[in-house]
This record gives C-alpha cells, sequence and structure tokens, in this order.
C-alpha cells in the first residue's frame, strides 16, 4: 500500500533497527503462542491476557518508529524544502494511521 509519506527513505538506524527486529521476532513467537492457546481451548482469560500482551508489544514496535519517523523523516521533508508545517503534517497523517 503506498500513502503519504511513502517517499520516505527507511532510515532507521543499526541499533534501532536491530532492537525492532528483536522485537518482532518476540511477537512473532508470542503469536505462535496464542495460535497454540486457543487449539489447545485454554481458557479465556489467558489468551486475552496474552493477545493484550501481543498488543503491547506491537504497539511499543510502532511508537519507536513514529518516534523514528519524527526525529529523521521530518528532518528530510524539510531538507527537500518543505515548511514545517506540511512535514508536520505528513507526519500526523502517518500517526492517525496508527491510531
Amino acid at each position: 500500500m503506498v500513502s503519504a509519506g511513502a517517499d520516505y527513505t527507511n532510515q532507521i538506524s543499526g541499533d534501532i533497527k536491530e532492537d525492532l527486529l528483536k522485537r518482532l521476532r518476540r511477537i512473532e513467537g508470542q503469536v505462535r503462542g496464542l495460535q497454540r492457546m486457543i487449539e489447545e481451548e485454554r481458557p479465556c482469560q489467558e489468551v486475552v491476557y496474552q493477545a493484550a500482551a501481543v498488543k503491547a508489544a506491537v504497539v511499543q514496535v510502532a511508537m519507536t518508529i513514529l518516534g523514528n519517523q519524527l526525529a529523521t523523516c521530518l528532518a528530510q521533508e524539510m531538507a527537500k524544502g518543505a515548511s514545517p508545517e506540511a512535514a508536520l503534517k505528513r507526519f500526523t497523517e502517518v500517526f492517525k494511521k496508527f491510531y
């Protein structure tokens, strides 16, 4: 899907990128665990707690990416000649997609 800001260069630094990939692998494991819990017909409360943990982990990944965008992509946008208002508008559009 192409959206506003799709022409941003992905400038996630090495440390942040490695942290994100590590978190995503952990989330992948949590989702597999959630699938097993459903297959095993585990109690609803346990399944919901696990789903909440997955949601919280995904939110943390998204917030890290949004923070990175705020720090780097807005600067990129302004370096291309965009006004601070236009750059902030693009960031806000991306932020609204998440929330």
